[in-house]
């Protein structure tokens, strides 16, 4: 797989909404939760196995969506997860869940529940990220 290259998967679920110099950020087609997704630009499947350099600029990407979501949405509690047991390109889950989400307590993995967002939504989203996100993102028009 090209490095550069998005999973088939992930593209047919998610809107690309901007790309940085070490990854692209994506959101997940489901409006009933915040849901983005960092995908490194490498063809390693753990995030430990990344050269150094760039798994500091991945983390330090991580943790400044992380702080947006947080934000922006005031989640009760944030996901943070690198499964990828369906799709084995390196991807970080940086999700808001809610105590009154459609599927609290258990993952969101796997529950039937979605609505798809309208494209206002998106990119009011894009925008937001971009502006919280700064330095290093630039967005990804096209959905």
């Amino acid at each position: 797989m090209n490095p550069f290259e998005l999973h088939p998967r992930l593209s047919a679920d998610t809107f690309l909404l901007a790309e940085s110099g070490s990854s692209v950020l994506l959101l997940m087609n489901n409006a009933l939760l915040p849901w983005f997704i960092l995908v490194p630009k490498t063809d390693r499947r753990e995030l430990h196995r990344l050269d150094p350099d760039l798994r500091r600029r991945v983390r330090d990407e991580t943790d400044r969506l992380a702080a947006f979501v947080e934000r922006e949405f005031q989640p009760d509690k944030l996901n943070i997860a690198t499964i990828g047991n369906l799709v084995p390109q390196l991807h970080i889950h940086v999700i808001a869940r809610y105590r009154t989400d459609h599927c609290w307590p258990a993952p969101v993995w796997g529950a039937p529940q979605r609505s798809d967002y309208e494209t206002p939504e998106v990119e009011r989203l894009r925008e937001c990220a971009l502006a919280s996100l700064g330095e290093g993102f630039a967005p990804r028009p096209g959905i």
